[in-house]
């Protein structure tokens, strides 16, 4: 059991509800890294004795700051079709709610298949030196980086720097081999946009995340645990909030999932 499968480890109970507990592994400056938490909302629905197919889109809300300790999570079937299912899901801890989600999964079938997002001619990873540990927040041990272009600041000197593109190699560490869930945590490894352009450390949370997932299960086992090319770049900033993207391939070029998100920043 890797630090990731203890963090996505949750326990059925006799009313359809799973329990998990909130992992120090994955600490962060608030709460637990949002990626975790999305982990585990995909999870409860991977565990559920009524799932159909495997997942193609998440939407994971982040109402409050989980606090360190146990948590519920209820996830429910609310439409089921012939080859696609519909589910909501809420994480709870002291009777409210912190996190609800949408989840959507299918069985996928045989078609035409391309990636219009390509893949950046990039240096494969051996070639790059790992980012050695920050000591700053748990989470960032969880994940072995290699950095090819736009790491955090050097210098917090507000100055703004020409774009927010960050390009990196990104894999579990210990690694592990790819599936679903760990897909969604590595989604959201990128630090806030924001903190790239503008050289400013401000106060910066992720409000809401999508994920679309294009591999499907088989893919993901032929990735196994190899690094994954990770890229983030902002389009807005403006009224507190700013949307970045990213997309994850894997090393032998194919998209493995597309992400979403909105994020609150102060100044």
């Amino acid at each position: 059991m890797t630090p990731f499968d203890n963090a996505v480890a949750l326990q059925p109970r006799p009313d359809g509800t799973q329990t998990g507990h909130t992992s120090p592994a994955y600490a962060n400056m608030v709460g637990p890294f949002g990626g975790i938490t999305a982990a585990q909302v995909v999870q409860s629905v991977l565990n559920h004795p009524q799932l159909l197919g495997e997942p193609v889109s998440l939407t994971v809300n982040y109402c409050a700051a989980l606090a360190d300790g146990a948590f519920t999570a209820v996830a429910r079937p609310v439409r089921t079709n012939r080859s696609t299912q519909h589910w909501t899901v809420e994480l709870q801890q002291q009777g409210e709610v912190v996190v609800t989600a949408t989840v959507f999964t299918a069985l996928r079938r045989e078609t035409w298949r391309h990636d219009e997002h390509r893949m950046p001619d990039v240096p494969e990873p051996e070639t790059l030196t790992p980012i050695p540990p920050q000591n700053r927040v748990a989470w960032l041990d969880r994940y072995e980086m290699r950095l090819l272009q736009g790491g955090i600041p050097q210098k917090w000197d507000g100055s703004e720097l020409a774009d927010s593109v960050t390009r990196l190699w990104v894999r579990d560490q210990p690694p592990r081999a790819l599936d679903h869930a760990s897909l969604t945590a590595l989604c959201d490894v990128f630090f806030p946009r924001v903190w790239r352009r503008r050289a400013t450390p401000v106060p910066a949370g992720t409000v809401s995340m999508t994920i679309y997932y294009h591999a499907d299960g088989a893919l993901l086992r032929e990735t196994g645990d190899e690094p994954l090319l990770g890229q983030a770049q902002a389009q807005g900033f403006r009224g507190g909030y700013f949307d970045q993207t990213a997309q994850l391939w894997n090393r032998h070029g194919e998209l493995l999932a597309t992400t979403h998100q909105v994020v609150y920043y102060k100044e």
